[in-house]
C-alpha cells in the first residue's frame, strides 16, 4: 500500500528540501527523498552544496585563509606568530562538524515543517490514474503516491575521459576536500569555480599548485577585467595558471600522478603532482531516477527537459536546480524550488536567471550579476562603464587589503544597470545590492544618490554608480 501525498521531492538539495518546505507550507502533505549518508550511515541531506560542495569547501576556505593571514598577514598588524603550524587531521574534522551541522539544520526544518523526509533513492515506478508512483530504496524503502513530483537529483562531476576518479590520486570534489596532508604537488585541470577554490586552499597550507584549463582565456564568463585583474592576483599569490592546456595521458604511478598536456603554443609539456584535482565541469545526474519507465524527456545534453516554468513533459512533474538548463547554483535551484511550490499552489511565480548572481570564494572574491562588457559589445548594446578601486576605500585601507574594484555598465540612453561586477575580499557580500538594484531594473543613478555609510566598503559601489556619469568624488 503506498503512502499518499500531495507532492513528493526526489532530492534533499538546496532545491529539494527547500521546495519540500515550501510546499508543506503552502498546505501540501509532502514528502522528500534523498540517499545521502555519513559515513556512519545517518542521512545527509543537503546535496553536493551542502556535503561536498558549497559549505565544506568555504570551511577549507576560511582555515586556510587563517593559516595564510598567521603567516603572512599579521605583521603589519604589529601581531608576530612564531611556530605557526597547520594540523590538516583538526581542519578536516572542523569541517566535517559543519556538514554534520547543516545536515541536522535541514532534517530540523523538513520536521519543523511536517515535510515526511525518506532516506533512500527516489524514482518513478509508474502512474496510477493522476497519481504517480514513486519507488524508494534503501534505508526508509517504501512505494510513495503522488499528484505532483518535483526532480531534483542535482548533478555529479565530469571526469577526464581515461582517468576515471579513485578518490586518492585522482580526485572529484569530494577528494579534494578530504586530502589528508598537504601536498608537497597538487594538479588541478580546469580553472572554474571548484578549481579556483580548491588549488586556493591547498596552496594557502603550502602546495605548488599547477591549474590546466583548456579554454584560451581564463575565466572567460567573467568580465574581462575582472579576469586579468583576478589572473593577475593569483599569479602573485603562486598559482601557476596555463590556460589553453589540452590534457593528453594521465598515469598513475609510485611518484605521484603524470600528466602530459599541450600549451596554448602547442608544445609538449609533462607535471608531475602528488595529486589530481579534475574540474572540468559537471552532468546531471538522472541515473536510477526511472525516466525511461515513464518517458520523462532529456534534452541532447542529459538534462530534464522544462519549459521556463521548469513543467517537464509529463503531467504535474517538474525539475529544478543542476538537473535542468541553467547555472548550477545552489541560490539557484532553491528559487526554482520556492517558485514550482507556489506554481503548484496557482500562484503567479518568477525566476529571472538573467539577474542570479555568481560568486567564486578566492582571495580576492570574485562576483558578478547580469551582462559583461564583452557581451555588451558583441550585442551591439550602447552603454556606458563606471569602475571604482578599493585601493582608495577608507574602509578597504583599514582592513589592510585594497585589492580589486567594483565595475558597473548601465544603458547609454535609459541608464537601467545591465551588470555590475566586483574583485575584492567581500565581494560575494558585495553583490547583493546590485542584484536588488537590477530586480527592481534600477538605473545608475538610482545607486548614485543612494546614502551609504562611511567608511564602508559598499562606498565602492556608490563611487562607481557615479563613475558611470563621469562624477566620482573620490576618485
Amino acid at each position: 500500500m503506498a503512502d499518499t501525498f500531495d507532492v513528493v521531492v526526489i532530492g534533499a538539495g538546496p532545491g529539494g528540501y527547500i521546495a519540500a518546505i515550501r510546499a508543506a507550507q503552502r498546505g501540501f502533505s509532502t514528502a522528500c527523498i534523498d540517499p545521502g549518508a555519513r559515513a556512519d550511515g545517518k542521512p545527509a541531506p543537503g546535496g553536493t552544496c551542502t556535503n561536498v560542495g558549497c559549505i565544506p569547501s568555504k570551511a577549507l576556505l576560511q582555515s586556510s585563509e587563517n593559516f595564510e593571514h598567521a603567516g603572512h598577514g599579521f605583521a603589519q598588524h604589529g601581531i608576530s606568530v612564531s611556530g605557526l603550524a597547520i594540523d590538516v587531521a583538526t581542519m578536516l574534522a572542523r569541517k566535517d562538524k559543519v556538514v554534520a551541522q547543516n545536515n541536522d539544520g535541514i532534517l530540523f526544518l523538513l520536521k519543523k515543517n511536517k515535510v515526511a523526509f525518506h532516506h533512500g533513492r527516489g524514482s518513478f515506478a509508474g502512474r496510477d490514474g493522476d497519481a504517480w508512483t514513486i519507488k524508494v530504496d534503501g534505508a526508509s524503502a517504501a512505494t510513495l503516491s503522488a499528484r505532483h513530483v518535483i526532480v531534483a537529483t542535482g548533478s555529479a562531476p565530469r571526469a577526464l575521459p581515461g582517468a576515471p576518479f579513485d578518490g586518492d590520486r585522482i580526485l572529484d570534489n569530494a577528494g579534494a576536500l578530504a586530502i589528508p596532508a598537504v601536498p608537497k604537488r597538487l594538479g588541478v585541470v580546469g580553472a572554474g569555480v571548484i578549481g579556483l577554490e580548491m588549488g586556493s586552499v591547498w596552496r594557502r597550507l603550502g602546495a605548488e599548485v599547477i591549474v590546466l584549463e583548456a579554454l584560451p582565456a581564463f575565466l572567460g564568463a567573467a568580465d574581462d577585467a575582472i579576469a586579468k585583474e583576478a589572473q593577475k592576483a593569483f599569479a602573485k599569490q603562486g598559482l601557476a595558471i596555463h590556460t589553453g592546456a589540452t590534457i593528453g595521458a594521465v598515469r598513475k604511478g609510485k611518484g605521484g600522478v603524470t600528466v602530459e598536456w599541450t600549451d596554448a603554443k602547442g608544445a609538449s609539456q609533462k607535471s608531475v603532482v602528488d595529486r589530481l584535482i579534475v574540474s572540468i565541469g559537471r552532468v546531471p545526474h538522472t541515473e536510477g531516477l526511472g525516466a525511461d519507465a515513464v518517458g520523462l524527456a532529456l534534452d541532447e545534453r542529459g538534462f530534464v527537459a522544462v519549459d521556463a516554468d521548469c513543467r517537464t513533459n509529463l503531467p504535474n512533474v517538474w525539475a529544478i536546480g543542476d538537473v535542468v538548463r541553467g547555472p548550477m547554483l545552489a541560490h539557484k535551484a532553491e528559487e526554482e524550488g520556492v517558485a514550482v511550490a507556489e506554481r503548484i499552489a496557482g500562484q503567479k511565480a518568477h525566476v529571472d536567471l538573467e539577474t542570479i548572481p555568481w560568486v567564486i570564494y578566492t582571495a580576492p572574491e570574485i562576483a558578478w550579476v547580469g551582462k559583461t562588457e564583452q557581451e555588451l559589445r558583441s550585442a551591439g548594446t550602447p552603454y556606458r562603464a563606471g569602475q571604482f578601486p578599493f585601493s582608495i576605500n577608507g574602509r578597504a585601507l583599514g582592513h589592510g587589503d585594497t585589492s580589486g574594484f567594483v565595475k558597473m555598465l548601465a544603458h547609454q540612453r535609459t541608464d537601467e544597470i545591465l551588470g555590475v561586477h566586483v574583485i575584492n575580499a567581500h565581494a560575494s557580500e558585495l553583490i547583493a545590492e546590485a542584484v536588488v538594484a537590477m530586480e527592481f531594473r534600477a538605473a545608475s543613478e538610482d545607486i548614485a544618490r543612494i546614502v551609504h555609510a562611511h567608511p564602508t566598503l559598499s562606498e565602492a559601489m556608490h563611487e562607481a554608480a557615479l563613475a558611470v556619469d563621469k562624477r566620482a568624488l573620490n576618485m
